[in-house]
């Protein structure tokens, strides 16, 4: 045998060797083949839950000549109200500060502020403080925020509703979500003249509505005059399911 066969035939033995190293195995070829004839859809579940807890921002906001008066008054008012909660039975782990601010604020006269040199400008001291507020019984909405209302707050704002626990919201929006999946999925697979297979892949839709919970549809909403409604609140989760297309 020439040396320039021998070459030859080891060049033909190491392609070969390589050709059946890198072959794809049965399995491979079948799972490619059952992606390719396959239905993928996204499915939405959606629950409608009664919000069980209410979080409320609730506060001081103090104007006074100097930094001393303003945050001594601040702080008097908010000793109050701090008291009112507790009194109102609000756990000290519920009442959390949300903003505390205190800065001089100048009139808006400019003349008088051209005119006159940086420590003759006139102003007010602002200082103020809020606390969140979760109360967790929703029947001492209107009472707990009449009490720090008469307690000196002046501040109250951002009231809302949720849900304290929503580990069973998501398992039945979960479960609702792979139905209305396997729903579209089969009125596809009819509208072809095909016959929908099994579950090849699946996975929630993430950076989609997942948990989204509406605003609560407040009726009515007056601090000391009126009632508020808590209404409903929405939890939609949304997954994506792929079905092979059975033979």
């Amino acid at each position: 045998m020439s040396r320039r066969v021998t070459i030859s035939l080891l060049v033909c033995l190491v392609l070969l060797a390589l050709a059946v190293g890198c072959a794809p195995s049965a399995s491979s070829v079948e799972a490619a083949r059952s992606i390719e004839r396959s239905i993928t859809v996204v499915g939405e579940g959606k629950v409608s839950v009664a919000p069980d807890v209410a979080e409320a921002n609730v506060g001081v906001e103090v104007l006074a000549p100097t930094a001393e008066e303003a945050t001594e008054e601040a702080k008097e008012r908010m000793t109050a109200i701090m008291a009112a909660l507790q009194k109102a039975g609000i756990a000290e782990k519920d009442i959390q500060t949300s903003n505390y601010s205190s800065y001089f604020e100048r009139y808006p006269e400019v003349r008088a502020m051209v005119e006159a040199g940086p420590s003759e400008v006139e102003g007010n001291y602002r200082v103020s403080n809020m606390v969140r507020v979760k109360i967790r019984d929703l029947d001492k909405i209107e009472t707990v925020l009449d009490q720090v209302i008469e307690s000196g707050a002046n501040n109250v704002y951002g009231v809302n509703f949720t849900v304290d626990d929503l580990s069973e919201v998501r398992s039945e929006a979960r479960g609702k979500a792979i139905a209305n999946a396997r729903a579209k999925a089969q009125e596809l697979a009819d509208l072809n003249g095909v016959n929908l297979g099994e579950v090849l892949q699946i996975s929630e839709v993430i950076g989609g509505p997942f948990p989204v919970i509406g605003m609560p549809m407040v009726k009515e909403y007056a601090v000391g005059a009126g009632p508020i409604s808590p209404g409903e609140l929405e939890f939609s989760v949304q997954i994506q399911v792929t079905y092979a297309i059975a033979p």
